[in-house]
């Protein structure tokens, strides 16, 4: 196999260890090797990345219809279409797997509400909420593998467990930027709303439902800021705590 560059012959077998002739000037014969290497990470990388996509789908799929307990690497390698090397090179097992997904999950999630819960100078939106559900609506079967608590509840814990660690910091800082005093512990306030949110995302997904998600998040916003006495239909003020 060969290739031309700067008008220079240079050679190269099949498995990209590269002969270049010895009068190709040194410049050329190291210039030569970086593209070249930096072909084989290319190609390797969308190996990989197309290797994982189909383990992940394959993982998704199975788990959604017989449950997390009844299936084994060897039925995730036959529904990717992939080997059991391949998937023991990614994964240490089927755990791992799941773990990975919650991760991704985590950090693309929180990479979309940064901006909204950078935004301190403002009170409640809803921006956040929207987020999530349309977030839910693009990763639609990851989203319902780690809500239904699959795999013994520990992505569905870790998963919670986190956004609550968000909502804290966000509330947290939130209310210090207005200078307003919580009239409800941030932890409870935080791990409430993160509760409510899940418990409605997880019947948005399972249930098929026709409003979208911004029908849904405009209720949860109505709920949040006006209250469930409120939403519940009573006028006035709500009667005075037990």
């Amino acid at each position: 196999m060969a290739a031309v560059l700067a008008g220079r012959r240079v050679r190269f077998d099949s498995g990209c260890g590269v002969r270049i002739r010895s009068w190709c000037p040194r410049w050329l014969r190291s210039c030569a090797v970086h593209r070249l290497r930096e072909g084989v990470v290319v190609v390797e990388d969308r190996r990989k990345r197309r290797s994982r996509r189909q383990l992940r789908e394959a993982f998704l799929s199975l788990v959604l219809e017989r449950g997390y307990a009844a299936i084994t690497v060897e039925d995730i390698t036959e529904r990717a279409d992939l080997g059991r090397a391949t998937f023991y090179t990614h994964y240490a097992d089927k755990d791992a797997l799941l773990d990975h997904i919650v991760t991704e999950l985590i950090e693309e999630m929180q990479r979309r509400l940064d901006p909204v819960f950078g935004v301190t100078e403002q009170g409640f939106t809803g921006k956040a909420v929207l987020e999530l559900f349309r977030h839910a609506a693009e990763e639609h079967d990851a989203y319902r593998v780690v809500l239904r608590g699959e795999g013994d509840g520990r992505a569905l814990r870790r998963f919670v467990e986190d956004r609550s660690a968000a909502a804290i910091r966000a509330f947290a800082a939130r209310s210090e930027a207005q200078a307003v005093e919580p009239r409800v512990d941030v932890g409870i306030l935080a791990r409430a709303w993160v509760g409510e949110l899940l418990t409605n995302l997880s019947w948005w997904l399972e249930s098929g439902s026709p409003m979208s998600a911004e029908e849904v998040t405009g209720q949860l916003f109505d709920v949040s800021t006006r209250g469930r006495y409120w939403a519940s239909g009573f006028d006035g003020e709500p009667p005075a705590r037990a």
